[in-house]
C-alpha cells in the first residue's frame, strides 16, 4: 500500500470514480479531485456508501493533486491543458517528481458516425501530458477499461491494461496498482510514445460496445 494516497483529477466522472472505489476497495486511500470541492465531496460520499471500511474523501484539483503520490488524471482530453497549466503555479509545481498516470483517451462522437479518435499534435494525451509536465513521470493506462463495470464492485473486470511510459519504475508501479483490481492483467506497453495506439483503440471499443450493446475490453492473447 501506498505512505500516501491517490488522486483522481477530474474524478467526479464514470471512469474517475470506478478506478477510485476499486483501489479504494483494494486499501489505498483515495482523494476525489474537481473544480467544485463540493462536487467532489459529493462524489466522495457517493463512493464510500458502496463499499465498507474504503477510505475516500473529496478535494478541489489543487489540494488533491499537492496532497498525493500518485495523481490520475480522469478529465475529457479538452480540460487536460487547461488543468495542468493551472496546476503548475509560478512558485509550485504539486505534480513534480511524481507519477502522473493518463487515463484519456481523445475522442469525438457523431450523429450517424460513432465515436472516433481525435489528432493529437504531440502524438498522444499522455504524450502530451508529458510535455506539459516535464518534471513529472507520466505513465498511459487504462484506457480501453470499461467505467460501468468498474462503478460495479461485484464485477469481474476481465482484460489487460496496456502501460506505457518512459519510466520504468513509474510503469512497475502502476503495474502494481492494476493487479489489485481483480482480474485485470497489465501489459508492459513499452515508451510512451506507443501510448497513442492504446488510445486510440478506445473510439473502436466505444463503437464495438455501442453495436453489441456489451462492455468490451482487450486482451492480449499467447502472452
Amino acid at each position: 500500500m501506498l505512505a500516501s494516497p491517490l488522486a483522481f483529477l477530474g474524478g467526479t466522472g464514470p471512469e474517475g470514480k470506478g478506478l477510485a472505489l476499486r483501489l479504494a476497495l483494494a486499501g489505498e486511500a483515495v482523494i476525489i479531485g474537481s473544480r467544485d470541492a463540493g462536487r467532489a465531496h459529493a462524489a466522495a460520499e457517493q463512493l464510500v456508501a458502496a463499499g465498507d471500511n474504503v477510505r475516500i474523501q473529496g478535494a478541489d484539483n489543487l489540494e488533491a493533486a499537492s496532497e498525493a503520490a500518485v495523481i490520475f488524471l480522469t478529465v475529457p482530453y479538452e480540460a487536460q491543458r487547461p488543468l495542468l497549466e493551472h496546476l503548475r503555479q509560478p512558485l509550485r509545481d504539486p505534480l513534480r517528481g511524481k507519477v502522473v498516470v493518463s487515463v484519456i483517451a481523445p475522442m469525438k462522437f457523431e450523429r450517424g458516425r460513432g465515436a472516433s479518435a481525435l489528432s493529437v499534435a504531440a502524438g498522444s494525451a499522455a504524450e502530451e501530458a508529458q510535455q506539459l509536465l516535464p518534471d513529472s513521470l507520466v505513465v498511459a493506462a487504462f484506457q480501453n477499461v470499461s467505467a460501468e463495470e468498474l462503478q460495479d464492485p461485484d464485477q469481474v473486470m476481465l482484460g489487460d491494461v496496456v502501460i506505457c511510459s518512459d519510466f520504468s519504475d513509474a510503469k512497475t508501479l502502476v503495474s502494481d496498482l492494476t493487479r489489485k483490481i481483480p482480474d485485470l492483467r497489465p501489459v508492459d506497453g513499452g515508451g510512451l510514445a506507443n501510448s497513442k495506439y492504446v488510445e486510440q483503440i478506445t473510439p473502436l471499443l466505444v463503437n464495438i460496445n455501442r453495436i453489441y450493446k456489451i462492455h468490451a475490453g482487450i486482451k492480449i492473447v499467447g502472452l
